[in-house]
């Protein structure tokens, strides 16, 4: 994983992580200890189902990066699918507040995507990788200046 993957899913799993920590906290105010699982539980799923979206996208960048707008779409449906899945599991439960569960894993949600835009945001990540000196052939100057310009 390069640096700035690290770091992008460094800031998006710590405000993501507080976000749970305070869906917790209110849910087992207004709901009890349910209501404290279930958003445990809602922010563990939504910090998980985010973060394997973000490292499965890291991976194609590098190793498909032809794939990688593709793969986007299909990650993203099965993201959606993934936690369809699990609200449909847990629709009935009485394991957990299912309205905190719902509520947590939507603020979590929210709060990773917001994290990950801003991270993508301020990252300072080249498109183009500039040739350094030692990738130029022997022999090889300086390239040209670009027609038009003063030399």
């Amino acid at each position: 994983m390069q640096s700035n993957d690290a770091r992008t899913l460094l800031s998006c799993a710590v405000p993501t992580a507080v976000a749970g920590v305070v869906a917790v906290a209110v849910s087992s105010v207004l709901a009890g200890g349910k209501g404290a699982i279930g958003a445990g539980f809602g922010a563990v799923v939504a910090a998980g189902v985010m973060a394997m979206g973000l490292i499965v996208l890291q991976r194609t960048a590098k190793y498909l990066p032809h794939l990688f707008q593709a793969m986007g779409l299909v990650l993203y449906m099965t993201q959606f699918l993934l936690v369809a899945v699990v609200l449909a599991v847990f629709k009935d439960t009485t394991l957990f507040s299912t309205k905190a569960f719902a509520f947590a894993l939507l603020a979590a949600t929210l709060v990773w995507v917001g994290a990950q835009t801003r991270a993508h945001m301020k990252a300072k990540i080249l498109y183009v990788e500039p040739e350094s000196e030692d990738e130029r052939k022997p022999g090889e100057g300086k390239k040209s200046a670009p027609a038009g310009s003063p030399s």
